[in-house]
């Protein structure tokens, strides 16, 4: 079976490691979860991501504990949501996620959004430090941060996410955001990876690459970020497709091509604003 590619992780967190290619589960039923992590884990996904918003803690949890697959060899990842902020909140929020999913601990822990209207994501991430030197969790990290986001809490904390989890594909490449985590030692993890709607699977210079190495758009794409050093979360609830992501593993892009996927970065963001998004 193909290995997974590890990133190092360097901040707040006792995992030295995580997988570069996951399993994203947004907007899958609990029992579609059950069903599509299984597959994901057999076809050799060992990281997979959900989130208190996502309403399917409990099947991805299911669907861990189910596998013949040691614990340990599970990268698990679930996200705090916006209406618990503020550091309590953010423990007994963490508590309500740890029962639904049915596990000891979790591997990385986010704050899903900044939601810098509210102005607790300080205390929100002294929480997760906390939860971290607990050891109920063993990475603490944010998503859909921005560069004055990260540099506020290195300020005020005087430690980095591990992990920083933003929409990123090539059509919004994320060039400032990316220099800021790699000054601050922050992995970049993408959702969205294919970006929302199709369009790049139907994009010229996509179409051309795919042609040229044997893979499919969404295996170049994902090869784009692979190559870059992106963790990246594809998600689908097609099992075929499932294992077509995992795929793009053995796909190989050489530098003219890496940079004619870089040259497609219009800033094309298709979520929201996490400078205003979550008030």
């Amino acid at each position: 079976m193909t290995q997974t590619p590890m990133i190092p992780l360097t901040s707040a967190s006792s995992a030295s490691h995580i997988p570069q290619l996951g399993y994203g589960v947004y907007k899958l039923t609990p029992d579609q979860a059950v069903e599509c992590v299984g597959e994901a884990l057999r076809v050799g996904y060992r990281s997979i991501d959900t989130a208190s918003f996502y309403g399917n803690e409990d099947g991805v949890g299911r669907a861990v504990r189910d596998s013949d697959i040691p614990r340990e060899e599970i990268f698990v990842t679930t996200k705090l949501w916006n209406d618990a902020h503020g550091y309590e909140q953010t423990l007994r929020a963490f508590e309500e996620s740890r029962n639904r999913l049915g596990l000891d601990y979790v591997d990385l822990y986010l704050i899903h959004w900044p939601c810098p209207g509210q102005d607790q994501y300080v205390d929100t991430w002294k929480a997760l430090l906390h939860l971290r030197d607990e050891g109920v969790i063993r990475a603490a990290g944010v998503s859909n941060f921005e560069p004055e986001h990260l540099d506020r809490l290195v300020e005020e904390t005087g430690m980095a996410p591990a992990v920083n989890q933003v929409e990123l594909h090539p059509y919004l490449a994320q060039m400032p955001l990316r220099a800021a985590a790699e000054r601050h030692g922050v992995v970049v993890e993408a959702w969205s990876p294919l970006a929302r709607g199709g369009a790049l699977f139907a994009d010229p210079v996509v179409v051309q690459i795919a042609q040229e190495v044997g893979a499919t758009p969404a295996q170049v794409v994902l090869a784009w970020h692979l190559a870059h050093g992106t963790v990246v979360i594809p998600k689908s609830a097609t099992l075929s497709r499932i294992a077509e992501n995992f795929a793009a593993i053995d796909v190989t892009l050489d530098d003219r091509q890496l940079a004619l996927l870089d040259g497609l970065d219009r800033d094309g963001r298709t979520g929201p604003d996490p400078r205003v998004f979550g008030a």
